[in-house]
């Protein structure tokens, strides 16, 4: 595993990204979901490196072995880890992919950092950069819905995760039949 720093610009907190790099040739950086780490793409990861790509896999803030600062949870700031990960690197050429809230993340990115280090852009059943429900978004989904969410993970993180995950893989079993 590889680790790079940065420091959020208002609190000056130092986080630490994990990320995986294998590979050469032209960079795919992967964008996992919540409440996931970069370990969902390893059947990716692999593929791709055996096409001669480099692939570029990492734990976003506050999850997997990545920091976990108690703020900092906004698509800005994601979006400036992501862009942090792609100065640091060198990378040029990008083929970014984003799962779920990861493409929320590609989504921002483009807003604060323009196009100029991608070359293309991968969006897999992402979520927009803003998911609530309200006058200007009517297709969002209802306060209830986070609140519920949250009181879950409170009161019971693992069996919350294991009722997320297992609805999620029954929900792409039907989508695919």
């Amino acid at each position: 595993m590889n680790f790079i720093e940065r420091f959020d610009q208002g609190s000056q907190d130092r986080i630490i990204l994990c990320y995986e790099d294998i590979g050469e040739g032209q960079p795919l950086v992967f964008i996992h979901g919540w409440p996931s780490s970069h370990l969902m793409w390893e059947p990716q990861v692999d593929f791709f490196v055996q096409q001669g790509f480099r692939s570029i896999a990492y734990d976003r803030r506050g999850f997997g072995m990545s920091s976990r600062p108690l703020h900092g949870y906004d698509y800005d700031t994601l979006a400036d880890d992501l862009n942090d990960i792609l100065v640091q690197l060198d990378l040029h050429q990008v083929i970014l992919v984003g799962f779920s809230m990861g493409g929320g993340e590609v989504a921002r990115y483009f807003t604060r950092y323009g196009s100029s280090r991608i070359h293309k852009v991968v969006l897999l059943s992402s979520v927009t950069p803003y998911m609530l429900k309200t006058a200007d978004n009517p297709d969002g989904l209802e306060a209830k819905v986070f609140n519920e969410m949250i009181d879950g993970l409170v009161s019971d993180r693992p069996a919350f995760l294991e009722s997320f995950f297992n609805d999620f893989l029954v929900l792409i079993w039907l989508i695919n039949r």
